[in-house]
């Protein structure tokens, strides 16, 4: 009897508890200029980073040239360091597959390889494993894009290499009229969540109600193999009568802080300018959205990602690589968002 005991508890515990997957954190590198500031290396280091996904350039449509065109590459002023892999990533901005046909996808994906081949070798590395494309497709644009990948796929230059492809929640959920992209593996971007642009005190990086709503039905059956991304930035969301009015790179915390120039709105996270502010291009009676992540958003964030996710070996990359950002987060916080997965 008492094995038996043994033997049913036993087995409780195998098929009770989920397996955990092996994690490889790292960080996106989102900026137009790389410099291997020591900073920044030490995290890479002190996580013992493999590969750092750099962002190469956006792609966008220009209507003079009326073609696809590299926006804002980024320059290597330093090289990527020798422990590191590079893994390159292009943003392309849906529109440009309502712009093209499946000839001009084509030419568009030689010329990415191409100019990825090209950065890479400037990044001081002679080769890569992965390319990662970036784009928000839609119903309308789904057959282009996912006849780019394939173009893209069949390149010379890319053979015997990973593609990847961001996924967002509603891709994810909604599979039928999203699709599947014709790629090795996907990443899950859990952040810019909600509506940017709604003028109110939701925080648009981060809504643990919308992954619910997206993802919890839904993310244990998606067929492709997924990292993940999570965010740790944050941002100042402008509004003029209530109109979005954009993002202001010139606003941080220290002004936000500065009860001279902001009042905030009670315990919200919306805060009235209080007098004209020339140098970020604001006006008085302005409102501007402070939104960021706390550790507890990401440890929450985690939580429910173990819950859903498939076992198995992932990158887990957060966006992004910067010091200012990073010092909002110890050690410890990091390393319980890692161990929960």
């Amino acid at each position: 009897m008492r094995k038996i005991s043994i033997l049913v508890i036993s087995v409780f515990f195998f098929f009770g508890c989920k397996q955990k997957s092996i994690v490889h954190p790292t960080f996106y590198y989102w900026k137009t200029d790389y410099q291997n500031k020591k900073e920044e290396t030490d995290y890479l280091d002190h996580f013992k980073s493999k590969s750092l996904y750099v962002r190469i350039m956006d792609v966008d449509f220009n209507p003079d040239l009326q073609l696809p065109v590299p926006i804002s590459p980024i320059k290597f002023s330093d090289p990527i360091p020798k422990q590191v892999n590079i893994i390159p990533v292009v943003f392309i901005v849906n529109q440009v597959f309502n712009k093209i046909d499946t000839l001009q996808t084509a030419v568009m994906a030689n010329r990415i390889a191409k100019f990825v081949a090209a950065k890479v070798k400037q990044a001081g590395k002679q080769n890569y494993a992965e390319l990662q494309i970036d784009c928000d497709w839609t119903k309308g644009t789904r057959n282009r894009y996912f006849k780019f990948l394939e173009q893209l796929s069949a390149n010379s230059l890319l053979k015997g290499k990973t593609i990847s492809v961001t996924l967002r929640l509603h891709q994810i959920k909604n599979i039928v009229s999203s699709g599947i992209p014709p790629v090795e593996k996907g990443i899950l971007m859990c952040y810019n969540m909600g509506n940017l642009r709604k003028y109110g005190e939701q925080n648009s990086i981060l809504d643990q109600n919308e992954m619910n709503l997206y993802l919890k039905d839904f993310l244990e059956q998606y067929p492709l193999p997924l990292d993940v991304a999570l965010p740790i930035f944050e941002w100042a969301v402008v509004f003029r009568n209530e109109q979005y009015a954009g993002i202001s790179r010139r606003i941080e915390k220290i002004q936000i802080e500065d009860k001279k120039l902001f009042k905030r709105r009670g315990n919200s996270i919306l805060y009235d300018l209080l007098t004209d502010y020339p140098a970020a291009g604001l006006k008085q009676g302005d409102v501007v959205r402070w939104e960021e992540i706390s550790p507890e958003d990401l440890l929450s964030t985690s939580e429910f990602l173990s819950r859903y996710l498939s076992p198995r070996e992932r990158n887990l990359v957060f966006y992004h690589l910067d010091t200012d950002l990073l010092k909002h987060f110890t050690d410890e916080d990091f390393q319980k968002v890692i161990a929960n997965f």
